[in-house]
């Protein structure tokens, strides 16, 4: 009798002991594009390059740029690494390192990979510390992670209105560059927030604070700026659909801004970063599938690329979209090539790098292994990547592949979820990540002639650090001709 009963609930039992079922959110746009590009498929439009052939530099330092469409990778698809569509980039960090450009700025978008600047923190450290540049960067009003966060300190009051990509599609006004927008709830209690330098190297100060905000037909609001002891009030002009305030000169330890008469005005963020160098933001938001950037009003964005002038964005996704049922992310293909267009139409002059889901295990026969759906979506990432001329990295296989998760938890570099990295394995990302594209920056250097001359480190960094931002460069970079 115990025989049949254990045959017939055999025959009975799911192939999986643990429900992967995705854990409700209340992330309703991540779902609906999901379950629509699901359902529907996607085309990705590909736009007509018309890009203009420019120069950065002078003499033996010119670079050439010129159409992306003059530039193809010729790597075969299963060691696909597409550093030559990174070029522009590259191209930027030259001009830096010979102290003939001003600031390279990385906007590097995630999931909760990189919530509480996970993953992010280390890769501006690594960058900062060789190249130059001081500062946290863009950081919005609130934050799931703000306690959490060593980079930088961040409260808020708790009545503020927050609008996200990932629960709204047409909010009242647009969605600010980290994919939010705030608005003050009431006129009752003080709306505010407040950072304090972090812990990390060059984050411990708030470097030329600035706000951020856009359009409204309210001309009453104003901020008060508490910082270094003197409490300034200043005026919210609305003059663009985006508008910028700078809140102080150099650098503070502290900062404190409450809203006034402010109601109806949407707020987006604050920048603290130096002058020069290099300067990375991040911009997670937990349970993100990448295809809520679509989202982003197109004339804002351009807006925000003048003052912020990205010369690479980071795609980090994935783990969002292995939770539904499907083996077949050709879907996902689509959407997400049609998402890396229309952030080249929202970052004109801006590279584009794609990093891969990570090995993620599940419990199968009551044996932790490398989830199935893992590489046919990382090959469908590969997939977008080559179409979309956009750099990748294949971050499953550089950190082991086949149960390397197993075994990252077991080395004290992931939690046991088997899913997310800690600051231990968050720290040795990053280094992967800049070890691939301090790679492609070499090659670059070598189709150029020559590796760079050396510098003086101190005097390079400090040089950088004080100097104004650069022309922007367009898009992608011929070799040098004789």
């Amino acid at each position: 009798m115990a025989s049949g009963f254990f045959l017939f609930f055999k025959g009975n039992l799911p192939e999986k002991l643990f429900s992967e079922e995705a854990i409700t959110t209340g992330n309703i746009v991540v779902d609906s594009l999901m379950l629509e590009a699901i359902g529907q498929g996607g085309t990705a439009e590909m736009t007509k390059d018309t890009i203009i052939e420019k120069t950065i530099g002078e003499g033996d330092d010119r670079v050439i740029v010129v159409p992306e469409s003059a530039v193809l990778s010729t790597e075969d698809s299963e060691s696909f690494k597409g550093m030559v569509y990174l070029e522009n980039f590259f191209a930027r960090l030259y001009a830096l390192e010979q102290q003939k450009g001003g600031r390279v700025r990385i906007a590097y978008y995630g999931d909760s990979m990189t919530d509480g600047d996970l993953i992010v923190q280390d890769l501006r450290k690594k960058y900062q510390g060789k190249y130059g540049g001081v500062g946290v960067g863009y950081v919005p009003v609130m934050s799931e992670s703000a306690q959490s966060r060593q980079s930088v300190i961040h409260k808020y009051s708790n009545n503020f209105k927050m609008l996200s990509y990932l629960n709204v599609k047409k909010p009242q006004k647009p969605f600010g560059v980290s994919g939010q927008v705030y608005f003050v709830k009431d006129t009752i209690k003080q709306s505010w927030v407040s950072y304090s330098g972090g812990k990390m190297q060059n984050m411990t100060m708030l470097y030329n604070p600035t706000l951020y905000y856009g359009s409204s037909n309210n001309k009453r609001g104003e901020v008060v700026v508490i910082t270094n002891k003197d409490t300034i009030v200043r005026k919210l002009n609305i003059n663009s659909e985006l508008n910028k305030l700078k809140l102080a000169e150099g650098s503070v330890k502290d900062i404190k801004v409450t809203f006034k008469h402010a109601d109806s005005i949407p707020i987006y963020g604050f920048d603290f970063s130096g002058a020069g160098g290099v300067q990375v933001d991040n911009f997670s938001s937990r349970g993100n599938s990448g295809l809520p950037l679509s989202l982003f009003k197109t004339s804002l964005m351009q807006k925000y690329q003048n003052n912020l002038d990205y010369s690479l964005i980071v795609l980090h996704y994935g783990a969002n979209v292995l939770n539904y049922g499907t083996l077949d992310y050709s879907w996902y293909t689509k959407k997400m090539g049609a998402v890396v267009q229309h952030l080249k139409q929202c970052f004109p002059n801006a590279n584009i790098l794609i990093i891969s889901a990570a090995d993620k295990s599940s419990k199968v026969d009551g044996v932790m292994q490398t989830d199935k759906a893992v590489v046919p979506l990382v090959k469908a990432q590969r997939k977008y990547a080559i179409e979309s001329h956009a750099g990748f990295f294949n971050l499953y296989d550089d950190m082991g592949g086949n149960g390397s998760m197993v075994k990252w938890v077991e080395e004290g570099k992931a939690n046991k979820d088997y899913t997310h990295f800690n600051h231990k394995g968050a720290t040795v990302i990053a280094e992967k990540v800049f070890t691939r594209l301090e790679e492609g920056y070499t090659e670059y250097k070598k189709k150029k002639g020559g590796s760079v001359r050396p510098a003086n480190r101190t005097d390079s960094v400090q040089r950088a650090n004080n100097s104004t931002v650069g022309e922007s460069a367009k898009q992608k970079i011929e070799n040098e001709k004789e």
